[in-house]
C-alpha cells in the first residue's frame, strides 16, 4: 500500500498560498498531492508529473479535481512542460525521489529484490534501456564502476565479475537469478545485515534511469520557476540524492561560489535561495515503526529570494 513519506513536514514547508501554482514532479500514488488538496483554495492548479505512466493513471483514476494538469514526462524536462502550459511562475515544486511503493510491490516491474520477474527496473515503459541490457550487454568495468558509484557497493568488483563468468553461460533473465549470484560473490558475513543486493538493485535502478543525472538537471529549473517566498521540497532516500541537493542548497544559497583560496570573488553569482532546513528533517520514530521504508528519508526544503 502507497505511503507517502514526511506528508505533514511537507505540505507544511509547501503551501504557501492556498490559490497559487504547484508542481509534484514525482506524482507516485498521489499520497502528498491529496493531502495537500486539503488545504488549498478555489483558484489553486496544481501540475502532476510522472515518467511512470501507470502511476499517472492510476493517480489520475484516483485524484477527480479539475485544477490538476496531469503530465506523462520525466521531471528533468520541468522548463518544456511549464512553458507547454504557459506558466511562467509558481508557488511551490515538490520532489519524492527514488522509487514508489507502487513500483516496488509490482513484481513484474523488477524493481524488487524479494520478488522474481524480468530484469526491467524502468520508471518509464516507453525508454529502451533496462536492468537486462546492463547485466548482459555492459563491460566488467562498467558493471562495476555502476555498482560502486550508485549502490556504494564495497563488493561491486566481486559482483561485477560473478555476473559476467554467469552470462557467459546463460542469459541473465530474471530479478532473483541476480540476486543468486549476488549471495554466491559475497562473503558469508555480508548476508547477515541487510540484503546483500539491496545495493546492487538501488545501482542498476538508478542507472536504467538516470536518476542523479535528471535530479542535477532539475534543481536548477525548479528555482528559475519559483516566485519569490516559493519553495522547493525534496525528499531524498540514499546520501547519493542527498549529497547533490545539499550542495545546490548550499551553493544557491551564497552570494560568492568562488573557490576559498581566491582573493577577491569573480563569479558575481547572487543567492537565489534561503535554506530552510539547516539540517534535514526526519521521520519520526511512529512513522518509522508505521512505515519501515520511511527510515531512510530525508527532507530539504528552500525558499526563493
Amino acid at each position: 500500500m502507497h505511503q507517502p513519506v514526511l506528508l505533514q513536514e511537507t505540505i507544511e514547508y509547501l503551501l504557501t498560498d492556498p490559490n497559487g501554482v504547484y508542481v509534484d514532479c514525482t506524482l507516485g500514488g498521489g499520497g502528498h498531492l491529496s493531502h495537500l488538496l486539503q488545504f488549498t483554495g478555489n483558484n489553486v492548479h496544481i501540475i502532476a508529473i510522472d515518467r511512470d505512466k501507470e502511476a499517472l493513471e492510476a493517480s489520475r483514476e484516483k485524484l477527480n479535481f479539475p485544477k490538476i494538469t496531469f503530465i506523462h514526462a520525466d521531471f528533468r524536462n520541468l522548463s518544456r512542460i511549464l512553458n507547454g502550459l504557459n506558466i511562467s511562475k509558481v508557488n511551490g515544486i515538490m520532489l519524492d525521489l527514488g522509487v514508489s511503493s507502487m513500483q516496488l510491490d509490482m513484481a513484474s516491474r523488477g524493481f524488487s529484490y524479494h520478488k522474481d520477474a524480468e530484469l526491467d527496473m524502468r520508471m518509464d515503459q516507453e525508454q529502451e534501456l533496462d536492468a537486462s541490457e546492463i547485466v548482459n550487454n555492459y563491460s566488467e568495468e562498467e558493471i562495476a564502476r555502476i555498482l560502486f558509484d550508485y549502490g556504494e557497493e564495497r563488493y561491486a568488483r566481486n559482483i561485477a565479475r560473478a555476473i559476467v563468468k554467469y552470462r557467459q553461460e546463460k542469459v541473465i533473465s530474471s530479478t532473483l537469478e541476480l540476486v543468486d549470484i549476488i549471495k554466491s560473490s559475497v562473503p558469508a558475513r555480508y548476508k547477515r545485515g541487510k540484503h546483500p543486493a539491496r545495493r546492487t538493485f538501488q545501482a542498476l535502478r538508478i542507472a536504467v534511469n538516470s536518476e542523479l543525472e535528471a535530479v542535477q538537471e532539475v534543481l536548477p529549473q525548479a528555482t528559475q520557476y519559483l516566485v519569490t517566498g516559493g519553495r522547493i521540497c525534496v525528499i531524498t532516500f540514499h546520501s547519493l540524492e542527498d549529497r547533490i541537493v545539499k550542495k545546490f542548497m548550499q551553493e544557491q544559497a551564497r552570494d560568492c561560489i568562488c573557490p576559498p583560496d581566491f582573493p577577491v570573488c569573480i563569479c558575481g553569482h547572487k543567492a537565489r535561495l534561503k535554506i530552510l532546513t539547516r539540517k534535514p528533517v526526519l521521520p519520526g520514530e511512529n512513522e518509522c515503526n508505521q512505515n519501515p521504508r520511511a527510515r531512510s528519508a530525508k527532507l530539504r526544503v528552500a525558499e526563493r529570494i
